[in-house]
């Protein structure tokens, strides 16, 4: 559990008989206060809908705000293509080089106690260094903000700086996240950035993937965002290593290093490692959906539940109010959520995309609202993404784990979502849970989902909504990149957890942090337009799942039956008949021990009784030899 004061503030606080008052420390120095009164609505009031960021109260936090514009290129950027001859450069540190940015790691204790608006009290401290090496032609960085990300800049050349990112606020690991602002440069300059604590062994940049700049006087002038830039990009092991949390073993890190040179001189300039969507971003975007008097009317938003640090966990109820009362009580639900992982940010735009087309005056966002009732849970984790974590709480564990949890008041966000999915399936039949997310290590959008192999009816089925996926978004879904497997390493994620539950289609979807290597985009980095067009074409491919014309539905299950005949081909290393069974003999079986059969499927490894595999190839190639000559695409 957490502790929510340290012990000397509980013992002032007895001491005191009274729960209104609060103690905080600051550096040791007790500060009372009252407490905050309780929340006397669990619904937004219409002129006051969306409170104030609150942060944990050992973050400094600057007063300006970030804002950027959605901007898109108006041709798809393509991968970097190394040349071979890009430098590696190790570490430096601060010995021999001049640090020219520095903040507090504000973990000044080892686990979340109290939060207030803003962060903490008093005036925020020099973030430079100012040693004697300071000089006016150095760049100028800062991350004090939301979402921001970036603990140290030391200067080891004259225009080369050397970046460490800050872990999860709470734990001692998970660097992958960055955001951070960058003033005082010059135009023509070639600048070199070498971020030295990356922890993953492997990252999108080995195959391509470019970092973000973004420029306030591109922004003002032209009208431009968030763009690819950088030149010499290489992800690499250096010579430090990083100590695991509660155990000895050591690993090594990894630095990502790139080189750019900016627009204009002295802009006010961001680098990310992918578009930035904020809690703010979130909320003035509820905003405009709810403030419109049209939208209200299917549209209800919802108080989830608060996370530790305060902030609203928003929900949003989406079904057409039109029909009869029995007719709405038979609609099937769907659950639909996002940014558990806080740094997993293109999941906030694929959301984003969903919502725009759900609640739109399309005759498919109708059709969708008068079939549906959809729960949408668009941020999980707030806090997580206030402060700039890449995979974590406040509670300093990944809530993607924590699905089974009973520890309502560690586990707020992931507690009241698998319970409001409980309710929901008490109340109607749920077809259908998806979690978006951001995959650092793979290229392409694809989805995890969960084998329903213990049910001979609903083998292969829930591999048909992401095989549908893939044909209306071809150029950027993959199928071949999706698994179905359920391993017990995972028994605490969303996915598993609503399937336990009992809903057959419980997916997470996948999308890269780089780009496309399929079709016409091959080559090329998604867009915020591209990750936003996942969100549509989820809402066109649930259309196609439910459709009542079972067409689709059979040619995809026997696309998918023919698949699995290859693979198991394949394994066997044999022919199959003229009826499409695998040519093996019930005695050449047992003398091999294939009664069951390690199948490879699309990535998926799973076990299947041989007898199940035959079966499923006489009825997909009859299926087949029915519809011969039909198209399969849609």
């Amino acid at each position: 559990m957490l502790c929510a004061y340290p012990p000397a503030a509980l013992h002032l606080g007895q001491a005191l008989r009274t729960r209104q008052l609060v103690i905080d420390y600051d550096r040791g120095r007790a500060i009372p206060r009252l407490r905050e009164p309780l929340d006397l609505f669990a619904i937004p009031s219409p002129s006051s809908p969306f409170q104030g960021i609150r942060w944990p109260i050992e973050c400094e936090v600057i007063k300006e705000t970030m804002h950027h514009i959605e901007w898109d290129p108006p041709e798809p950027e393509p991968f970097y293509q190394p040349t071979g001859h890009e430098r590696t450069p190790m570490p430096v540190g601060e010995e021999k080089g001049n640090v020219v940015y520095y903040i507090d790691p504000a973990t000044k204790t080892p686990y979340f106690t109290y939060s207030r608006m803003g962060g903490c009290r008093g005036p925020i401290s020099k973030s430079t260094a100012g040693g004697p090496h300071q000089e006016q032609s150095n760049l100028a960085f800062e991350s004090r903000f939301e979402s921001g990300n970036l603990q140290k800049a030391v200067q080891v050349g004259v225009h080369d700086y050397e970046l460490t990112l800050r872990t999860d606020m709470y734990t001692n690991k998970h660097t992958q996240w960055f955001y951070f602002r960058v003033r005082n440069m010059k135009v023509g300059v070639t600048y070199r950035f070498t971020i030295v604590n990356m922890m993953k062994a492997s990252s999108l940049y080995c195959l391509g993937m470019k970092p973000l700049l973004y420029s306030e006087r591109a922004a003002w002038e032209k009208g431009e965002g968030w763009r690819r830039i950088g030149s010499n990009i290489r992800y690499y092991r250096n010579q430090h290593h990083h100590a695991e949390q509660d155990s000895a073993t050591k690993k090594s890190l990894h630095s990502l290093t790139w080189t750019c040179q900016f627009p204009y001189d002295s802009d006010t300039c961001f680098l990310a490692h992918c578009y930035p969507y904020t809690y703010s971003h979130l909320q003035r975007h509820l905003s405009r959906l709810t403030s419109d008097p049209a939208t209200s009317a299917y549209c209800k938003l919802r108080v989830l539940c608060r996370s530790l640090a305060g902030n609203t966990v928003h929900v949003l109820t989406v079904t057409s109010p039109e029909g009869g009362w029995a007719e709405r009580s038979a609609r099937k639900a769907v659950v639909v959520t996002a940014r558990v992982h806080p740094g997993e940010t293109n999941g906030s735009w694929m959301m984003q995309g969903f919502l725009d087309f759900l609640l739109g005056e399309s005759d498919d966002a109708r059709l969708l609202r008068e079939t549906f009732v959809f729960k949408v849970v668009p941020m999980l984790n707030p806090d997580g993404v206030v402060v700039g974590n890449y995979r974590c709480s406040l509670a300093g564990r990944d809530l993607n784990r924590n699905y089974k949890t009973l520890l309502r008041d560690s586990f707020p966000c992931v507690w009241h979502t698998r319970n409001m999915v409980k309710r929901l399936m008490a109340e109607r039949d749920v077809v259908l849970y998806c979690d978006f997310h951001g995959h650092s290590r793979k290229n392409n959008v694809f989805m995890y989902g969960c084998a329903n192999s213990d049910d001979p009816t609903q083998r292969l089925r829930e591999r048909i909504f992401p095989l549908m996926m893939s044909k209306n978004a071809a150029d950027k879904f993959s199928f071949r990149s999706c698994k179905f497997r359920v391993q017990k390493s995972k028994e605490g994620t969303g996915r598993i957890v609503m399937w336990r539950l009992g809903i057959r289609n419980s997916y997470t979807m996948e999308s890269t942090f780089g780009g496309s290597t399929l079709g016409n985009r091959k080559g090329t980095h998604f867009t915020m337009r591209d990750l936003k067009s996942l969100g549509y074409y989820f809402c066109d491919t649930l259309l196609d799942y439910c459709d009542p014309d079972p067409t689709k539905t059979s040619h995809c299950l026997a696309e998918l039956g023919a698949m699995l005949r290859q693979q198991v081909r394949e394994r066997l290393g044999r022919e199959t008949d003229s009826d499409g069974l695998v040519s093996v003999s019930i005695s050449d079986i047992e003398s091999r021990g294939l009664r069951n059969v390690l199948v490879s499927f699309t990535g998926f490894l799973f076990e299947v009784p041989l007898v199940s595999i035959l079966r499923l190839s006489l009825h997909s190639t009859k299926y087949l030899k029915m519809h011969e000559g039909t198209s399969t695409s849609f």
